[in-house]
């Protein structure tokens, strides 16, 4: 994982037209095409604006933005005229006549407007507020009735409409349009009647609360903050969301000691002005009654029982030195950089292991790989290169759930005509946003797919299929697709999910070499790109060398004053819970839901029975209950610290609150490294980023510069990739996928974010429905080894004999009641009485997290 400023994404721009253009008596040069309103600003001239939205296409709802422009017999709207060489305007500050337009704007604005300023949410903020003081009259001269209606209205249970509040300005409606491609909001009725109402009969997008934050007046509010707080009481905090490995930059508002709103932050090389539902409102986690605020020890009567820190670290210390040497250590994937950092060379210094992994979900052995050699150190591909990619192929990975903001660049690309085709059992709600091509597939089958990709002759294929059902159409769309991924600049995008199909990450690397396309890793998690980077993994080091490599081992030793580094690779987090489960070693476990486990069940069970178990905690779990030691540790809010972003790109982050008798992980293990005088040397997380640092960068002085490799032919197969095994009558193969609202516990304390998940469905096609006798809505059970779960059934358009359902929902998981992964074969049936499978005996509970 190479780390980037993001200075490497200029690149030289052709010549680019300019026209001279004088504003308010100031000549300036810019672009052919720029909005009049944009050129003023350049000088440093702010045209009051309602509409207007530098992310969002002009539309020139409000007219507030009139200019006086030579030449035009009537004031022009500066939003929507481009300039013109030699083109003269006069905004407000220099015409008159612009300033009665504008005047006059403002009033009609008003008159149904109430005048509340100090009961509504939006006042100290609002830009209605604002023009009205610098733009308006100084009195009004409407003596009639204001036009009032009921309210608020909720338009989902997160945001609220206050229709009286609405200045027509369309900035909602444009974003539901232009940027989220979700038609949830939109303008009713026609001239003095028309309003802001919900499209169609349901409220339903990831992105609907960036509506609340352009809005330029009251009209729409968040639930959660909606009269709790002022502006003025406010501090505000610079953040970086956790929730995800988009890496959003935010603004967090809190007061008195506890968060009250998220806002996005201005980032135009990340997430724009945008971000996700989840990363605005799922910030209760840390404020909740059960937080831990003091260490706990197990007691010889087996009870957690409170102590102090002195003799918590003492008991974790002692513990922890007489199995140095056969502990390991699983990180789980939401730790900062610095937190990561400390726990990779905790294990190797302190414990003497290389048995550390952040993967604390289904992962594998080809997947380490693929991590070490295909992102470790690789060259890194930025959100920038996704709009100006000639191709993208999405391999296992569903953005709008995984990684919003990468769903959101994509659907910009692709509004520009960015081609993209995703690999997947069907066409997704996503898929469908991106107008993506579907290479449809049951579990088990990319490997065929991403092979015969990377087979396909090296010909420019200009045929378009009209139908891809029929394997005419399928070998079409397979040689169109492999011309386009063959273009320079295409990509492919891979997520978390490539590693559950054995042979799909390598089959991903062939095709990348056989067409020059690049490859993209892009976890869910916010913390796993930067636990790569610091060697989080059992055969990778800090800064991307490998266990093995002997000058590395000799370069770290010097730099973490040790005499020698352990050599072997070490375990897997499944290797150490195996281990854990015969019941030697120790384990150390920073932050680890165990729900994200293939078997929660055989997890929980090998952790109650390890020798020894070090948690470092937030709130108390599943993993906490068997623990000998918890220690309490800061959220994400209550400390320094950065994240990686999936780009490798740093999201420095300060404490926006005090932590409530909390310390951070990297304090935690180093003041345990103390106590068993073998110093860890990272006091505070500045520390840690400053050495990190300085071991990435002396490691890349040794390792030699790559060139990328130019395309190669794929040398024909010598055994066909091998296709899913077909199951028998009342059965079907397993795909299953993460939400981006999954009921985990960063959720909770959000129960009206909760509310707005999308129902838990499953998905089967219309044939294998008709095969166990069941219609759409009417409820499945799927059996797996351990038990069964039942969810509604939605008839799709996908690949016969699969079952898809959501990994994890408010009923169960797929790992807990299942005991099933990704592939498996499955028993469906439609659910009579009962459970639908008479016999199968009492289920296992497993707590959620």
């Amino acid at each position: 994982m190479t780390i980037t400023s993001g200075s490497d994404e200029t690149v030289a721009a052709d010549a680019v037209e300019t026209v001279t253009v004088t504003i308010d008596d100031h000549e300036i040069s810019v672009p052919k095409g720029t909005l009049v309103i944009r050129a003023a600003e350049l000088i440093g001239v702010e045209i009051p604006r309602f509409c207007d939205h530098p992310l969002l296409d002009p539309v020139g709802a409000c007219r507030q933005c009139l200019v006086e422009i030579e030449g035009q017999r009537k004031p022009m709207a500066s939003c929507t005229v481009t300039v013109a060489d030699g083109m003269v305007v006069r905004t407000q500050h220099t015409s008159a006549e612009a300033d009665r337009a504008q005047e006059g704007v403002m009033e009609l604005l008003l008159i149904n407007h109430p005048l509340d300023c100090p009961v509504c949410d939006k006042g100290g903020e609002c830009p209605l507020q604002n023009q009205a003081m610098s733009t308006g009259r100084p009195q009004t001269r409407f003596t009639d009735t204001k036009r009032t209606y009921p309210k608020p209205i909720p338009l989902s249970p997160t945001i609220l409409l206050d229709r009286e509040r609405c200045v027509l300005c369309a900035r909602c409606t444009r974003f539901s349009e232009q940027v989220a491609g979700d038609p949830f909001i939109t303008l009713l009725e026609r001239g003095a009647l028309q309003q802001v109402g919900i499209y169609g009969d349901e409220f339903d997008s990831y992105f609907s609360g960036n509506t609340v934050q352009i809005c330029p007046v009251g009209a729409l509010t968040g639930a959660e903050y909606r009269f709790r707080a002022r502006p003025f009481d406010l501090t505000s905090s610079p953040s970086v969301c956790e929730h995800c490995s988009s890496g959003c930059a935010q603004r967090t508002d809190h007061r008195r000691g506890k968060v009250l709103r998220r806002l996005a932050g201005d980032d135009p090389q990340v997430n724009e002005e945008w971000n996700c539902d989840k990363g605005r409102w799922a910030f209760s986690y840390p404020t909740l009654p059960d937080r831990l605020s003091t260490p706990l020890v197990r007691s010889p009567e087996g009870t957690l029982e409170p102590v102090s820190w002195s003799y918590a670290v003492d008991v974790a210390a002692r513990g922890l030195e007489a199995a140095r040497g056969d502990a390991g250590v699983i990180v789980g994937g939401r730790a900062t950089l610095e937190d990561a950092y400390a726990y990779a060379k905790f294990a190797r210094v302190v414990l003497d292991t290389n048995s550390i992994d952040f993967r604390a979900r289904a992962h594998s052995t080809e997947e380490s790989r693929f991590l070490a050699e295909r992102v470790a150190g690789a060259r890194p591909v930025h959100y920038a290169d996704i709009e100006r990619a000639s191709a993208v192929l999405l391999v296992d990975f569903e953005p709008e759930e995984e990684s919003p903001i990468v769903h959101l660049r994509l659907r910009k690309a692709s509004r520009a005509g960015l081609p993209i085709t995703t690999i997947a059992p069907f066409a997704s709600r996503g898929a469908q946003r991106l107008h993506a091509t579907v290479l449809a597939t049951a579990p088990g089958g990319q490997p065929a797919i991403l092979r015969a990709l990377g087979c396909a002759p090296a010909t420019t294929h200009t045929h378009t299929p009209a139908d891809t059902d029929t394997d005419t159409g399928i070998n079409d769309a397979i040689a169109r697709i492999a011309a386009q991924l063959r273009s320079a600049g295409a990509l492919i995008l891979v997520g978390e999910n490539a590693a559950a199909t054995p042979g799909t990450l390598t089959e991903v690397a062939r095709l990348a070499d056989a067409t020059g396309a690049r490859i993209a890793w892009i976890p869910r998690r916010a913390g796993e790109p930067g636990a790569i980077a610091t060697g989080a993994l059992p055969d990778l080091l800090p800064g991307g060398a490998r266990v093995s490599d002997p000058v590395a081992r000799a370069i770290l030793a010097e730099l973490w004053q040790v005499p020698l580094l352990p050599s072997d690779s070490g375990n897997e987090s499944a290797g150490m819970l195996a281990a854990g489960g015969a019941g030697s070693g120790a384990l150390v476990i920073g932050g680890v839901d165990p729900a994200d486990l293939p078997d929660t069940a055989e997890v929980l069970a090998a952790i109650e029975a390890a020798a020894f178990v070090v948690s470092l905690e937030q709130r108390p779990s599943a993993v906490t209950e068997r623990a000998d030691v918890v220690f309490p540790v800061a959220a994400v809010v209550e400390k320094d610290g950065t994240f990686l972003n999936w780009e490798g790109r740093p999201r420095g982050f300060t404490a926006a609150l005090p932590s409530a008798g909390a310390l951070s992980d990297l304090r935690v293990l180093d003041r345990i490294a103390d106590e068993m005088e073998i110093p860890l040397r990272l006091p505070e997380p500045a520390v840690a980023r400053a050495e990190w640092i300085t071991v990435r960068d002396r490691l890349a002085e040794r390792r030699p510069a790559t060139a990328t490799a130019a395309p190669t032919e794929a040398a024909p197969p010598t055994e066909p990739a091998p296709q899913p095994e077909m199951p028998g009558p009342g059965r079907a193969i397993l795909a299953a996928g993460r939400t981006l609202l999954d009921h985990g516990r960063l959720l909770d304390g959000d129960p009206r974010l909760g509310e707005t998940a999308r129902p838990a469905v499953l998905r089967l096609s219309a044939r294998t429905a008709a095969g166990i006798g069941v219609r759409d809505g009417e409820s499945v059970s799927v059996r797996g080894p351990r038990g069964y779960l039942s969810l509604p059934v939605e008839i799709t358009e996908m690949v016969d004999a699969v079952v898809w359902m959501p990994l994890r929902t408010g009923s169960g998981s797929v790992y807990a009641d299942l005991g099933a992964r990704i592939g498996d074969h499955v028993d469906i049936r439609a659910t009579g009485t009962g459970d639908g499978f008479p016999g199968t005996g009492e289920i296992p509970v497993v707590e959620e997290m």
